[in-house]
């Protein structure tokens, strides 16, 4: 169960909600979020809810059976939404276009994608400073001073940013330079990391494993919800499977079931998805109609040259033109 409290609950209600919830042989934990206060129940057998529901320092309480509860939609019916500031917004009502390179490469790299973004009305931008790379010989990433370079430019323009972070060191280097901490798919069940994601106030978003599943990448998205932080995104982005023809396996069919069983926007990576360029475009387009509250590109001036992923890159006059496309589906879908 989850029990919704006062975010200022004092310890007399909190330890009489705890003997409550512990008299019908569940365990009680209270978990404190930037955004509210929730005291969660665990274990086996039936109880009249009523008990909890009149006491002091109570809100609201739900049954909760899904093994992820706080990121479950059986207690949160309403969509959620993950606010940046500055009318920037992710999920419920709001369709959102993250769009850069793979890498972070030059400084007129970056602001020649901050100007491209710009003038197509897109507010985030995504660039990798820090690269999980296949080969140790494969370029992986500008660092700390690509990030700082991007974030000046990218303020200027007045632009968001979604980069990745990969280990536990790296996030207060990076705090001050992000608005959005991405977890890729090699860390997505790295739970040391999650949890240190959890205690920081800014949002997360996190992509699915590769070979994950849905339930999987939902109980990862627990994880940083318990330890603090309600601002998660969650990322279809392809699953390895057998099948060769293409880079990864893109599930769409996760898009209406992520919906479904969690409140947390939905957004994927059509570029990861399929990784052949020529196909992003479709591939983005389905992700629209399939309901998901965004989409990720891979955007690069000219991908040919591009330092890492450049077979899955749009190019500028390719990503003006997806742009486009996926804001008139959006708009068509919302008119029905």
């Amino acid at each position: 169960m989850i029990i919704q409290v006062k975010k200022d609950i004092n310890e007399e209600q909190q330890q009489q909600i705890f003997k409550t919830i512990t008299d019908v042989g569940y365990t009680p934990r209270l978990i404190q979020t930037q955004l509210g206060a929730y005291i969660i129940g665990t274990g086996k057998g039936k109880f009249d809810i009523r008990r909890m529901g009149n006491l002091p320092g109570v809100l609201d309480i739900h049954r909760v059976t899904d093994n992820f509860k706080l990121v479950s939609r059986m207690w949160k019916v309403k969509d959620t939404a993950v606010d940046l500031g500055d009318g920037v917004s992710i999920g419920r009502d709001d369709f959102t276009i993250m769009a850069g390179p793979c890498s972070v490469e030059s400084t007129s790299q970056t602001l020649q994608t901050a100007i491209h973004l710009q003038e197509n009305g897109l507010r985030m931008m995504r660039g990798g400073v820090f690269k999980p790379r296949s080969s140790p010989y494969s370029f992986r990433g500008a660092g700390m001073e690509g990030l700082k370079e991007m974030a000046e430019i990218c303020r200027k323009h007045e632009i968001k940013i979604v980069t990745e972070v990969m280990e536990l060191s790296q996030i207060d280097q990076m705090y001050d330079y992000v608005d959005i901490f991405q977890v890729g798919a090699r860390n997505s069940q790295n739970f040391n990391l999650l949890d240190a994601l959890g205690k920081v106030d800014k949002p997360v978003l996190l992509k699915r494993g590769m070979s994950g599943t849905i339930d999987e990448l939902l109980q990862s998205a627990e994880y940083i919800f318990y330890a603090g932080n309600e601002k998660i995104i969650l990322c279809e982005r392809g699953i390895r499977t057998h099948e060769n023809a293409y880079r990864n396996t893109l599930d769409l069919n996760a898009v209406p079931i992520l919906k479904e069983k969690s409140h947390l926007p939905v957004i994927v990576d059509p570029s990861h998805g399929i990784g052949i360029r020529r196909f992003v475009e479709p591939m983005a387009l389905a992700a629209v109609m399939a309901g998901a509250d965004g989409i990720i590109l891979e955007v690069h001036d000219t991908p040919e040259k591009a330092l890492s992923d450049g077979q899955q890159t749009l190019s500028f006059d390719e990503a003006r033109n997806l742009y486009q496309k996926a804001n008139q589906t959006y708009q068509f879908l919302k008119n029905l």
